[in-house]
């Protein structure tokens, strides 16, 4: 938080005990000569007293403008932890993906080479069912991380463009660093291995030893 904010007033001022209005001046019938003097010491007395509250409502005043600045600090703060929560929300949401895709890429892979080997061994005569099969759970994992892919870039270009206007305003501060996702370097890796395992089965070329 910035140190400039809060030099008027660190503190609520003290409670203000106002003083009681003078009484109105008793001006008798002998007091006539000296009316204009005894009313003059009266509105000074006045004066005083208004000048008191005067002052009271400036350090009142002061100590607003510092709690404002403080809350629009706060206000900053949160905003751009917001933005970093909304960012991590995302890599969720990628990772919740490339666990779903796992699972279809892994499964039907496992199918295939199940079915395979079977084959191999005399049990099953034909074994272009269970590859079909596996392939096509194998592509359909493929695509689902191929949307998420999509999907988390573009979010991820629109914070950004987001996060720049906010800085550029003066809403957030721009001292924290956007980092790179690590869950989209890992689908791109997963996708990868999900294409290989199509290659693999396709020409019947083992690509994984």
């Amino acid at each position: 938080m910035t140190q400039d904010v809060g030099n008027h007033q660190d503190h609520r001022p003290e409670r203000f005990t106002p003083t009681p209005v003078p009484p109105l001046p008793d001006v008798g019938p002998d007091g006539l000569e000296d009316v204009s003097s005894i009313f003059s010491q009266f509105r000074t007395k006045l004066s005083r007293k208004r000048t008191g509250l005067s002052e009271h409502r400036t350090d009142l005043s002061e100590y607003r403008t510092d709690l404002s600045g403080h809350r629009t600090e706060l206000s900053k703060r949160r905003t751009g932890m917001s933005i970093q929560r909304t960012r991590l929300s995302a890599d969720r949401t990628l990772m919740s993906e490339i666990r779903t895709s796992l699972s279809m890429i892994g499964f039907g892979f496992t199918l295939y080479q199940a079915f395979a080997k079977l084959a191999k061994t005399g049990t099953f005569s034909d074994a272009n069912a269970p590859r079909n099969f596996g392939l096509t759970l194998i592509v359909l994992g493929m695509l689902i991380l191929i949307g998420g892919i999509w999907r988390h870039v573009q979010f991820a270009n629109d914070l950004r463009a987001r996060r720049k206007l906010l800085i550029a305003d003066g809403l957030i501060h721009g001292d924290s660093n956007y980092p790179v996702s690590i869950p989209l370097i890992v689908a791109v890796g997963l996708l990868l291995v999900g294409l290989l395992s199509v290659i693999s089965i396709l020409t019947g070329i083992s690509l994984f030893g």
